[in-house]
């Protein structure tokens, strides 16, 4: 697991920038708080803030992530106020924390922005809770949450826009629908029922501490469709908070809030959960364990029975998210699943095409945002398939046909690179046979999706040799592709 998080690829390194910059922003953030007089919980507030706005929002232009920052504010802070005038009065407090769960929830029909605005919603709720929030102390986290949202958005947008010189990335969103048809319609209420059921019983555990429990099914619901997405997502998250726990008996328990190595360690936190997060859900939570753990430290109510609580209320919250994706409103993983591998195959061709229309010198064409969109797409795929290749999946032959797609998946992608790469090189020379090699390519695709809509192909390209020994290999893919998927096999898909 540990070397799956230092070995996966890093294209461009952008997840050492992505975390090198949280790190910049946070650490400003916390700073101008402090410069400004703020107390210990209104750099909390504010740091939190900080890492929320550079770490949700994920739309694909810089604009785009400016208009969402921009909003951010307009949910949090009357989210807050609402939290600190309800402080006192504990069933709408209640109330109000499961109808934000589920208004987060449902907020994700309006793509990335809407997913930013409900994971800053709840999280304005939720460390309402955690500082014990009253009206009193409103004006100084207000002024903590647009400090710090101004600190993280001039190192982003500022200081360290490092996305002017990368091509829009396209965030997929997941299948349409009406009403009860649509995934995130359920899913909203799936975390509404999860949530109610992981406050009531984690009330009975703790008093204090039983927020914890609405977090952990509100983070187990996040990024996720299916019910075996999130079964998964479940266990990694109690396995990370177990490991992160162990990890901060080691650290933090014996730092016991120490001004110095705690900031050091934190800052060491915020880097792994900003890293890890593309790779590995279990290495986020224990990161996110550890930090919450030095920042009880930091708040003198650090101790071993605390972190014993944590992971009993961690474990009700991942019960009530099971529960609730079993017994409310099901998605199947089959359905989710066949959905974005549909989607990714269709993007395979379109790839193909741009990258063929670029080689005939076709003006515009431009195939590098296809291929940011194949990557997103295949990993949703993987996302969506993790269940079916769990070690602890029972069913043996689901899990080959699942490990053989997702291998014929990377091998689409990677002759897809290698033909964008050749399309790239000015040097590239005429060869007719292109025409036939996407033709084939066009037909595969057909058949492994039914016969679905195709982009149009450009006429006439042509190539380098390279570019055909691309798509042959890119061709020998999608024809195996079509055994585990349970396509029918049209025609022979390759040839000279």
């Amino acid at each position: 697991m540990l070397k799956k998080v230092f070995t996966a690829p890093d294209p461009g390194r952008v997840r050492l920038r992505f975390a090198a910059r949280a790190v910049l922003g946070i650490a400003l953030a916390v700073a101008g708080c402090g410069l400004a007089g703020a107390s210990l919980p209104g750099a909390v507030v504010g740091g939190l803030a900080a890492l929320l706005a550079l770490f949700t929002v994920t739309d694909p232009t810089v604009r785009g992530q400016a208009l969402t920052t921009a909003l951010l504010p307009a949910v949090g802070l009357p989210v807050l106020a609402a939290a600190a005038a309800l402080h006192d009065l504990p069933v709408a407090r209640d109330l109000a924390f499961v109808a934000v769960v589920g208004a987060g929830v449902y907020a994700r029909r309006w793509g990335p922005r809407g997913h930013s605005l409900g994971v800053f919603g709840f999280m304005t709720f939720f460390v309402a809770q955690f500082l014990h929030a009253t009206p009193a102390r409103l004006p100084e986290m207000y002024g903590a949450v647009l400090l710090s949202l101004a600190a993280a958005a001039a190192v982003r947008f500022g200081a360290w826009c490092y996305e002017h010189r990368l091509p829009p990335t396209p965030v997929p969103t997941p299948p349409a629908g009406a009403g009860l048809a649509r995934v995130t319609t359920r899913q909203a209420v799936q975390a509404t029922a999860g949530a109610g059921f992981a406050l009531v019983v984690g009330h009975l555990v703790s008093g204090d501490r039983w927020y914890w429990a609405v977090g952990a099914t509100w983070w187990v619901f996040v990024n996720t469709v299916s019910r075996g997405e999130t079964l998964v997502r479940g266990f990694r998250r109690v396995l990370g908070t177990v490991l992160g726990i162990g990890l901060g008996l080691l650290v933090a328990v014996p730092v016991s809030g120490a001004p110095l190595p705690t900031a050091v360690l934190v800052a060491a936190c915020v880097f792994g959960i900003f890293y890890t997060a593309a790779v590995s859900y279990t290495w986020m939570m224990l990161c996110v364990t550890l930090l919450a753990e030095l920042l009880y430290g930091l708040l003198g109510v650090l101790s071993p029975g605390l972190l014993a609580l944590r992971l009993t209320e961690t474990g009700v919250g991942a019960l009530g998210a099971v529960l609730a994706v079993l017994l409310v409103l099901p998605v199947t993983t089959h359905a989710v699943t066949d959905g974005w591998i549909q989607r990714a195959l269709r993007c395979v061709h379109a790839c193909t095409a741009e990258a063929a229309a670029r080689l005939a010198g076709t003006e515009g064409a431009d195939p590098a945002p296809r291929v940011a969109e194949l990557e997103q797409l295949l990993g949703r795929v993987r996302l969506s398939v993790a269940p079916l290749v769990h070690p602890l999946h029972p069913m043996r032959g689901r899990k080959e046909r699942a490990r053989t797609v997702l291998a014929l998946l990377d091998d689409c992608a990677r002759e897809v690179r290698g033909l964008v790469a050749v399309a790239a090189d000015p040097e590239a020379s005429h060869d007719a046979r292109l025409t036939a090699a996407c033709q084939r390519v066009e037909a595969a695709v057909e058949a492994l999706t039914g016969g679905g809509s195709v982009p149009a192909r450009a006429e006439g390209p042509h190539a380098v040799e390279g570019a055909l020994a691309h798509l042959h290999e890119l061709e020998r893919a999608l024809a195996d592709l079509a055994t585990p998927l349970g396509a029918p096999s049209r025609s022979r898909l390759v040839g000279a």
